[in-house]
């Protein structure tokens, strides 16, 4: 077999799985995988197997000559003994995939090519030289910056010197007592600069600075003499110098912005009054599921919050929401009350907002055209969509798909989908994504309400 024969071998098995995907989504078993796991019953590839050659008469037998005569029975082999069918699975008939290449695999079936998404960075902006940094080109130097850190460091640790001199003229106080007197008056000095303060005054007046005897106490000293604060006396006598340190040098950079691309929030929504039977809710968990592991695929971190409903709505997790049983009325509009305030929690200018909503169209009274519509139309998202589930056809009584449907007939960021029995599902998903990749590849679109940016 040459690399062609491969090629076409390898093109048949990505399209019969393929076709296994589309059949899992509508009829195979959901239950068997998880959110970050996909499991789907295909066999990959056919095992080769060894068959005798039917033109060879020729084998093992009891008769002379090794062939059996008709009629004559075989005698069974060792291990060849009947037995009861095996409970082993068959690990090979199963295809494991993640969320992101169900996601490549349901976009190829489609026919669709919705890009990837997430909090990653799609732009780097560089502004102007407003951030500094410990290092960079001399060039670069904020001599500004520079000269205020060293500014600062002089300020905080210049004291009056002739302050502190005075110290050394009270009554029989040496070295120690007057650094311990102007330490405990906030003075920075160093016990050496009042040493060699001392030195100098005993050479000038000839004595020990004990004998210096200007105050009788500090007491006296402090009650005439204040010291002078350091910003006075470099206004009087300006600045000679300042002192520099290495630390303090700061170089200028550009301001770079990061444009990320957002993240995706997805609330999904189900009817759960008494009219949503068992048929109903399994078509609903056979749309809302693959949507869940395509969004999952399709973007770095999606959150899912999941609402439930039936005259009133309540949030529940991902199990509960599909397996939850109900009864009483129908009001759609309580559920759209919630999931309003649940995207509160999520600002529309930094997450993709996704709202999908599932029931049989059964709504009370005119809560449709009246509550639903307006919410929907308040609600910032990328896409609301609408799954009607009725068995074999719409009923009289299910007028919510038609009513959305007809609101928002010129929008393109509102689907409605039907699906009738389990081979409608992959029908569905394809109406809703395939609007929200429209969407994507529309120039000059324009939303249908204000806010944040289209994605």
């Amino acid at each position: 077999m040459g690399l062609t024969d491969d090629r076409e071998r390898f093109r048949e098995v990505g399209e019969k799985r393929r076709e296994d995907l589309a059949e899992f989504i509508g009829h195979g078993d959901l239950g068997g995988s998880d959110p970050g796991r996909v499991r789907i019953p295909v066999k990959i590839v056919d095992l080769p197997e060894f068959e005798y050659d039917r033109r060879e008469a020729g084998g093992v037998g009891q008769a002379q000559g090794g062939q059996p005569q008709p009629g004559q029975p075989v005698e069974p082999q060792p291990g060849d003994e009947e037995g009861d069918p095996g409970t082993e699975g068959d690990d090979h008939e199963y295809y494991e995939m993640d969320p992101e290449e169900f996601a490549r695999e349901l976009d190829e079936e489609l026919g669709l090519d919705l890009e990837p998404k997430g909090k990653q960075v799609v732009e780097e902006v560089e502004g102007d030289f407003t951030d500094t940094a410990r290092a960079g080109p001399r060039g670069t130097l904020d001599v500004d910056e520079f000269f205020k850190r060293g500014l600062k460091r002089h300020l905080a640790t210049d004291f009056d010197g002739d302050y502190v001199r005075e110290g050394l003229f009270v009554d029989g106080a040496g070295v120690d007592e007057v650094f311990a007197w102007a330490r405990g008056n906030g003075v920075p000095v160093s016990r050496a600069w009042i040493a060699d303060a001392a030195a100098t005054a005993a050479e000038e007046h000839g004595d020990p600075v004990e004998a210096l005897s200007r105050w009788p106490d500090f007491d006296a000293l402090d009650a005439a003499v204040e010291p002078e604060p350091a910003t006075a006396r470099i206004r009087r006598d300006g600045l000679d110098t300042v002192p520099f340190r290495r630390e303090d040098e700061r170089f200028r950079h550009p301001e770079v912005t990061e444009k990320r691309e957002r993240n995706v929030v997805v609330v999904n929504v189900r009817d759960a009054s008494g009219s949503m039977r068992e048929t109903k809710r399994e078509l609903v968990e056979r749309v809302f599921t693959p949507m869940d592991w395509y969004l999952t695929g399709k973007y770095d971190a999606a959150e899912f919050r999941y609402v439930v409903h039936d005259a009133e709505a309540w949030e529940v997790d991902r199990e509960e929401f599909f397996g939850i049983q109900s009864g009483g009325g129908t009001r759609i509009s309580s559920a759209y009350e919630l999931v309003e305030e649940i995207l509160s929690e999520y600002p529309y200018s930094e997450w993709n907002r996704y709202v999908f909503a599932a029931g049989d169209s059964e709504n009370a009274g005119s809560d449709t055209v009246e509550s639903v519509i307006p919410l929907m139309e308040s609600i910032e998202a990328n896409l609301h969509a609408y799954v009607e589930t009725q068995p074999g056809g719409t009923a009289a009584s299910a007028r919510h798909a038609d009513e959305v449907e007809e609101a928002f007939s010129d929008a393109n960021d509102v689907a409605v989908a039907r699906v009738s029995d389990a081979d409608d599902v992959i029908d569905a998903i394809y109406e809703i994504l395939s609007t929200e990749a429209d969407r994507e590849t529309t120039p000059g679109e324009t939303a249908r309400t204000d806010g944040g940016d289209r994605q």
